[in-house]
C-alpha cells in the first residue's frame, strides 16, 4: 500500500513538473523568444501557450512597450575647443524581439554607445554659444544616427533629448560677465531712447508752446487793429454826420447868425487859453477892442464860406 502511495506521489509530482515547464503565460505588450534544443524555435505573443517538456525553452523574454534609460554624461569639445559636458536621455522601442535577441548581445548598451558617439561628433561640428540654440538639431542627428544602426536589431530609436549642457567654470564666468555687459548695455539704450524721447517731447511741448503764443499775439494786434479801425470809422462818421448837421442848421433862419456868435465866442475862448499855457504871446494890436476881435472872426468865417 505504501510503495502504490509513493509511486502516485512521484507521478504526481513529473506532472507537476511537465506542466511547469510546458505551461506559458505571456504578458500583454510581451514577447518571448522560444528555443527547440538549442535553436530558434518560435515567438510567443501575449497568453497562454504550452511547450514541449524538457525540448522547448524560453531563452529571452522582450517587453515591447516604450522604454528610456539615460545616457552618461561625457565630456564634448565643441568646434572652438571648449570642452562640456553632457548627458541626456534616449527613447526606444523593440519592434522585432528575434532581431533583439539574436542581433545584438545588448541593444541597451549599444544604443548608449552610439548616442555617446554620435553626439561628440554633432557638438564638434559647431561653437559653444550655438550648443544651447541647437538643441532640436542635435537631437535629430543623433536619432536618425541610431535608427539607422537600430534597424538591425529589431530596435526603433524614437526620440533623442539634451538634458544638460554644462561648459567650464571659467566659461561660465565669461557667459555670466558676457550677458551682464549686455543686460547693462540694453539698459543704456533704454534710458538713452527715454532721454532722447523726453527731449524730443520738451522740444514739441516749446515749439507748440511759442505758435500758440504767436498766434495769441497775432489775434490780439488783430483786434486791437480791428477795433482802432472801427473806433476810426467810428469817429469819421461822427464828424462826418455833425459836419452835415452844421451845414444843415446854416441853412435855417437864424443859423448863420448863431454860428458866427459861436466862432467868435470859441476864438475868444481859445485865445484866452493860449494865454494861459504860453510864455510866448502873439497878439493882435487890438487886443483890447474885444467887438473888433469879434468882428475879425465873423469876417473870417464868412471868408471860409
Amino acid at each position: 500500500m505504501s510503495e502504490t502511495l509513493v509511486a502516485a506521489l512521484v507521478l504526481a509530482l513529473l506532472v507537476v513538473v511537465v506542466l511547469l515547464k510546458s505551461a506559458v503565460i505571456v504578458p500583454q505588450k510581451s514577447e518571448f523568444i522560444i528555443e527547440r534544443l538549442g535553436k530558434y524555435s518560435n515567438t510567443l505573443g501575449a497568453g497562454f501557450h504550452l511547450l514541449i517538456p524538457f525540448l522547448d525553452r524560453v531563452a529571452y523574454r522582450f517587453s515591447l512597450k516604450e522604454e528610456v534609460f539615460d545616457i552618461p554624461s561625457q565630456n564634448c569639445i565643441t568646434k572652438d575647443n571648449v570642452t562640456v559636458e553632457v548627458d541626456g536621455l534616449i527613447y526606444l522601442q523593440v519592434i522585432d524581439s528575434k532581431l533583439s535577441a539574436y542581433g545584438i548581445n545588448d541593444y541597451r548598451m549599444a544604443a548608449s554607445q552610439l548616442a555617446q558617439t554620435t553626439l561628440r561628433s554633432c557638438i564638434g561640428r559647431i561653437d559653444l554659444d550655438k550648443t544651447f540654440e541647437e538643441r532640436e538639431t542635435i537631437n535629430g542627428q543623433v536619432v536618425e544616427s541610431i535608427d539607422q544602426a537600430a534597424q538591425a536589431w529589431g530596435v526603433k530609436v524614437l526620440r533623442y533629448e539634451v538634458k544638460d549642457i554644462l561648459p567650464p567654470e571659467s566659461v561660465k564666468k565669461a557667459m555670466e560677465a558676457q550677458m551682464t555687459a549686455e543686460r547693462e548695455k540694453r539698459a543704456a539704450i533704454a534710458r538713452s531712447e527715454g532721454e532722447r524721447q523726453a527731449t524730443i517731447n520738451r522740444a514739441e511741448g516749446d515749439r507748440q508752446d511759442a505758435i500758440l503764443r504767436s498766434e495769441g499775439e497775432k489775434q490780439r494786434r488783430i483786434n486791437e487793429a480791428q477795433g482802432e479801425a472801427q473806433e476810426i470809422l467810428a469817429i469819421a462818421q461822427a464828424t462826418a454826420e455833425g459836419l452835415s448837421t452844421i451845414a444843415k442848421q446854416l441853412q435855417v433862419p437864424g443859423g448863420q447868425e448863431a454860428a458866427n456868435l459861436r466862432v467868435a465866442e470859441q476864438y475868444v475862448s481859445e485865445f484866452g487859453q493860449l494865454a494861459k499855457t504860453g510864455n510866448t504871446l502873439v497878439i493882435p494890436g487890438n487886443v483890447a477892442d474885444l467887438a473888433a476881435m469879434v468882428t475879425t472872426a465873423m469876417t473870417a468865417l464868412k471868408k471860409i464860406e
